[in-house]
């Protein structure tokens, strides 16, 4: 054979491998699931057959969320949207290495119910002392949210409590015909005392009694995921922590801003709120 021969061989052999390491790279699979939700809730991107040990990277508008190796080439991503999110398709960014990829997701219009409540005004008021502490502790949560941990979740995420919803998420209660609040998690009836379980795996990360949340504890799973337990009686955690997915952390209650015993139901994903139903929904 001749060397020029060897060269174009040689030449040949290294186009064709250049073309399978290009198909390789490109036949990664994607799924976003469900393609079609509700302002307020959360969504998973799965990505698979990536021949790439880096993680990818996703975003929606300036919100960037966390992947996960869900096995061998193997990632996924937990994200979700506000609650103020106008109907419509919307554009996820999706970057793996060098490669980008545009993936749609549609808010649909939804209703949420809305409950008309009154209240004595010393229910309803804050004095200038309280309003200063309300202020302080939503701003040292605020601080909790904004940090980003390892992952410490694993599998689905659960209900801290079996029982029925009494409010739901994104209720719209109007005080006295004039003061509104949008109900940013769940309410879950319960009796004084029930226990309340750990939604997955976690670190506790604030277990203290708040002003108007009463008694809680919070969360972190990692990855910017965080749940939230209010109003409890007690709790049988400290920060620092760490818990399993199932373990009792506390008890139902009606501390706080409280008309009786149950559990306000938390979950923040990068500090967005969260439906807690559509989020033990995603299957993980």
């Amino acid at each position: 054979m001749t060397p020029r021969n060897v060269l174009k061989i040689s030449f040949l052999v290294i186009v064709l491998l250049l073309c399978f390491l290009y198909v390789s790279a490109g036949a990664f699979q994607i799924e976003v699931s469900p393609h079609e939700i509700s302002p307020g809730d959360a969504f998973i991107v799965k990505v698979t057959d990536i021949k790439t040990v880096r993680l990818p990277a996703i975003s929606l508008g300036k919100n960037r969320f966390y992947f996960a190796k869900c096995g061998e080439g193997c990632f996924l991503a937990i994200g979700a949207v506000g609650i103020k999110t106008k109907p419509g398709d919307y554009i996820l960014k999706l970057r793996i290495g060098k490669k980008t990829k545009n993936l749609k997701l549609f808010i649909k219009h939804t209703d949420f119910p809305a409950m008309r409540l009154t209240l004595s005004e010393d229910k309803v008021s804050l004095s200038p002392e309280d309003k200063r502490r309300v202020k302080r502790e939503n701003k040292r949560l605020k601080a909790i949210f904004r940090r980003v941990s390892r992952r410490l979740w694993e599998g689905d995420f659960l209900l801290p409590l079996e029982n029925d919803l009494s409010t739901v998420f994104g209720t719209k209660r109007i005080i006295n015909n004039k003061k509104i609040s949008v109900h940013s998690g769940v309410d879950i009836r319960g009796q004084e005392g029930e226990e309340v379980l750990a939604s997955n795996n976690g670190k506790v990360v604030f277990a203290k009694e708040l002003f108007l949340e009463g008694n809680t504890v919070i969360l972190d799973h990692g990855l910017g995921i965080y749940t939230i337990y209010m109003h409890l009686s007690g709790f049988n955690v400290n920060s620092g922590n760490s818990v399993s997915k199932g373990d009792a952390i506390g008890f139902v209650g009606s501390s706080g801003r409280s008309s009786g015993p149950h559990l306000h139901f938390g979950v923040k994903v990068r500090d967005i709120n969260v439906n807690p139903v559509s989020f033990v929904e995603l299957e993980l």
